[in-house]
């Protein structure tokens, strides 16, 4: 899915057959977007009724018909909306009129045929324009938590990974709850916020940081962006395209934690792409190893980096499960932090509706991995899975994963 998946395009065009080629051609690239079909060239006041309804993303502009009426429509759309990426549809090429439209302002040029490389490389390019003009997002860091199967944590971890951050560091940040269906953020930090995830979905192309402010919910000066409380609300939202939301979340914040259902699913893989971080909560009970075995498997099927994805074990007791050692041999994957058990703390938190204190045991363990997590200390080398007295169980492993 490209990274234009949800844009709202503004056609003019009246060629019938460029204006169909085109339509087909947003069909197959961007096939979850919205296109309002223009056949003449409107005046000036009908253009700006447009803008102020439609709120296009794109616009593209058929420059053969009447190039001089095209060139007129070109400087008044960029009179109305100077960010307004414009793309010129033209029959060939015919570098006199691309000139002039290099002069008028022209973002981008399709040549017909409308081929899938050049209309894919013209959303690429048309996209960064679009981000470039939000702001810098470059030093922004997106940490993505996913839980290798439920009641592993992950939720807690996050929030209060999240306070860590806030407590550590200046930067602005933002703490995401986007499980579609089951999330429990607003639960665990009592907070009853009156917009979710799936209003910022809906409103993707037209969020500007005024809108945002209404959509987050405030709580010791963090902003909180939050699931819907019904999950009705969030239907469809698992065949949606979160990179519009992602990447306006790079603009504001200077950090992003995103707590997730899990890996699995279009929704979830493309918020582990999106992600610069993503931690893989489990704990060290035999079925949650199995459990991460088969979630890691999942993302390297789907292409996502190893090297971005950092093990943590959550809930660690060895006298009761699986130690560090035999996780990491069975996993072929080095563990990044280890959080202890802390039933207590965690009950005590979720009560108050506060974050775990920084001086219990867990609280500790979580200052500790959010100093290591903005350090990016240097990973050691993976370990390799060798003989181990833990053979059998390893071997008995291997089989019922597969």
């Amino acid at each position: 899915m490209t990274a234009g998946a949800n844009w709202k395009s503004l056609i003019i065009c009246p060629n019938q057959m460029m204006s169909g080629a085109l339509v087909e051609a947003l069909g197959r690239g961007l096939p979850q977007g919205a296109a309002l079909q223009v056949p003449t060239y409107p005046p000036g006041h009908a253009l700006g009724d447009m803008l102020a309804t439609h709120l296009p993303t794109v616009c593209f502009l058929d420059m053969s018909s009447e190039p001089e009426r095209a060139l007129a429509t070109m400087g008044e759309l960029i009179a109305l909306n100077p960010k307004l990426p414009l793309v010129a549809l033209l029959p060939g090429n015919e570098p006199e009129i691309i000139l002039r439209c290099v002069r008028q302002g022209a973002s981008e040029f399709l040549i017909q045929p409308f081929t899938d490389d050049q209309f894919g490389q013209m959303v690429e390019r048309v996209n960064k324009k679009i981000m470039a003009g939000r702001g810098d997002v470059s030093q922004s860091r997106v940490y993505c938590l996913m839980p290798a199967k439920g009641a592993c944590g992950a939720t807690t971890v996050a929030s209060n990974l999240a306070f860590q951050f806030k407590r550590q560091t200046s930067k602005k940040l933002l703490l995401g709850d986007l499980d579609q269906f089951t999330g429990t953020l607003s639960f665990i930090l009592k907070l009853k916020p009156n917009y979710s995830f799936t209003d910022a979905l809906h409103h993707a192309h037209e969020l500007d940081p005024a809108m945002w402010k209404s959509l987050v919910t405030q709580t010791s000066g963090l902003d909180v962006l939050m699931s819907p409380e019904n999950s009705a609300d969030a239907s469809g939202s698992d065949q949606q395209d979160p990179t519009v939301i992602v990447d306006f979340m790079r603009t504001m914040y200077d950090l992003v934690v995103l707590d997730t259902a899990g890996v699995y699913g279009a929704w979830n893989l493309a918020l582990a792409k999106l992600c610069d971080e993503l931690l893989l909560v489990t704990t060290n009970e035999l079925p949650a190893l199995q459990a991460s075995q088969r979630a890691l498997s999942y993302l390297d099927q789907n292409r996502i980096d190893r090297s971005k994805i950092r093990l943590v074990v959550n809930r660690y007791n060895r006298d009761v499960g699986l130690s560090k050692e035999v996780i990491e041999t069975a996993l072929h994957e080095e563990v990044f932090h280890v959080l202890p058990s802390d039933y207590d703390s965690v009950q005590r938190a979720l009560i108050d509706g506060k974050p775990i204190p920084v001086g219990s045991a867990l609280g500790k363990a979580i200052v500790q991995m959010g100093e290591r997590l903005e350090q990016k200390e240097p990973e050691p080398a993976k370990k390799s899975a060798g003989s181990s007295t833990w053979g059998g169980l390893l071997s008995l492993f291997s089989r019922t994963s597969s």
